[in-house]
């Protein structure tokens, strides 16, 4: 240990001083640190040996293959999102930290997520799709539709054989019998399971016989829900006309429906409570509202009572208040033609004087006036003769374009000679035997052959 001095790089070292002398937990610490510097959080894949789940809720174990093995830590707060407990032997894929545990010095595995070995393909073609739909706008909760809040009709997709099944028509038994439920039988499950299961969900479009539509099946492995993860299943969920509750597994389990549908709901029993409020509940609202509006209403007139009660006692005698009205009228009348006579006498003098005044300032424009007309007929007489100087120029200038217009030249019997890329043959050196070229008349134009070619100086 130093005694707060620290040599700085370059600094020459006293002969008597000796390197710094390191404890333990500050050696650890710092095997640590460094650990957790040069490593950043990466996939590691092994079979779990030696699985101890504290009363703490933390999960201990080793982590081996057939050449090495490594203890490895799961924190309470990071295992109960595992979706899954694992076992002696469980082939797994764990994300984690390299670390060194200081009090033991041993280095090891601090765990943030794991996953059944063989699941990581499957989780990163769950995450593409997921990132491409959501690019689209398929996930927008724009789009999302509200749940009716009273279903006369409830659709069903899963699996006749579904013990989720059972949990839904248990429920909606239990809690709005009066609801008619309709069964679009589809397997949840296997090869071919996620096209069958969009035709299920295009069927109940089609006939649009419900007002909402319920996508359910119990829980499972990730490869067991997999025929939820399908582009076509989502779209055809998004696509649906009526709203769509997607209950797929249970509360840890997340699949492209969830995502595409238009409410989540964590398992299938809680779906069919998400689509249909209890009966019950709508009757105890209904009696409360009805107390409620009673209540209000025995209020309201009561109110209204007191209210007439009372304006009938201050209502004076009809006759007494129209004759003290037109006493304030007449006095009112007198005050107003008293108040408006002197002031409209004062501005009437006012007005004249000033209008006297203004007569006399007004200055005489009649001089002005003549010599603007004066002006206007000379500007007139100078733009008649040049605009006549101008359009005799026009007219020599269109005559001298009209004896140089190469129509005109065609018309005495000349023709424009061009070549296939339309450039104008002035040279007989430019015309070769064999070739075609274009021949622009007066009338139109024509497309000849060159037999031979014969200059001036050949003649």
């Amino acid at each position: 240990m130093t005694d707060g001095f620290e040599p700085r790089p370059g600094d020459a070292m006293p002969a008597s001083a000796a390197p710094p002398v390191l404890a333990v937990s500050a050696l650890n610490q710092a095997v640590a640190r460094l650990l957790e510097r040069s490593f950043p959080l990466i996939w590691v894949s092994g079979e779990i040996s030696n699985f101890t789940r504290a009363a703490s809720g933390h999960w201990y174990f080793t982590l081996k293959d057939s050449a090495a093995q490594v203890r490895a830590v799961m924190f309470k707060g990071r295992a109960q999102y595992a979706g899954f407990v694992p076992r002696e032997g469980d082939k797994v894929e764990v994300r984690t930290l390299v670390t060194l545990y200081a009090p033991r010095g041993d280095y090891q595995l601090n765990i943030e997520a794991i996953r059944r070995a063989g699941v990581g393909n499957l989780y990163e073609a769950f995450l593409q799709l997921k990132a491409k739909l959501e690019a689209e706008g398929l996930f927008d909760p724009a789009r999302k539709r509200p749940i009716p809040a009273f279903a006369r009709c409830i659709g069903i997709v899963t699996s006749l054989q579904a013990a989720a099944l059972r949990d839904i028509l248990t429920t909606l038994r239990r809690r709005a019998p009066h609801v008619r439920i309709v069964i679009y039988p589809t397997p949840v499950q296997g090869e071919g399971a996620a096209l069958r299961i969009a035709q299920a969900i295009a069927t109940a479009a089609a006939r649009a016989e419900c007002d909402v539509l319920l996508v359910c099946r119990g829980g499972g492995s990730m490869e067991d829900l997999w025929s939820f993860n399908d582009e076509t299943v989502a779209r055809t969920i998004a696509g649906c006309p009526m709203p769509v509750i997607s209950g797929v597994g249970h509360e840890t389990d997340f699949t492209i429906a969830d995502f595409a549908a238009d409410l989540r709901a964590p398992t299938p029993t809680a779906a069919a409570e998400m689509a249909a409020v209890a009966r019950a509940d709508w009757l105890a609202a209904l009696e409360a509202g009805a107390g409620a509006l009673r209540r209000a209403l025995n209020r309201r007139l009561t109110d209204a009572a007191q209210t007439l009660d009372w304006l009938a006692r201050r209502l004076p005698s009809p006759a007494a208040t129209i004759a003290h009205e037109r006493l304030k009228l007449r006095s009112v009348h007198a005050r107003l033609g008293h108040a408006t006579r002197i002031p409209l006498t004062r501005m009437t003098f006012a007005l004249h004087r000033l209008q006297s005044r203004l007569n006399a300032r007004l200055p005489d424009t009649r001089h002005a006036r003549s010599r603007l007309d004066s002006q206007a007929h000379r500007i007139s007489v100078q733009l008649s003769r040049r605009t006549a100087h101008a359009r005799q120029a026009l007219n020599g200038l269109a005559a001298q374009l009209e004896m140089l217009n190469p129509q005109r030249t065609l018309e005495r019997g000349y023709a424009i000679v061009t070549d296939h890329k339309g450039k104008i043959l002035r040279d007989p050196a430019e015309l070769k035997p064999r070739t075609d070229v274009t021949l622009r008349l007066a009338a139109g134009s024509a497309q000849v052959g060159i037999a031979s070619v014969q200059s001036v100086l050949d003649e």
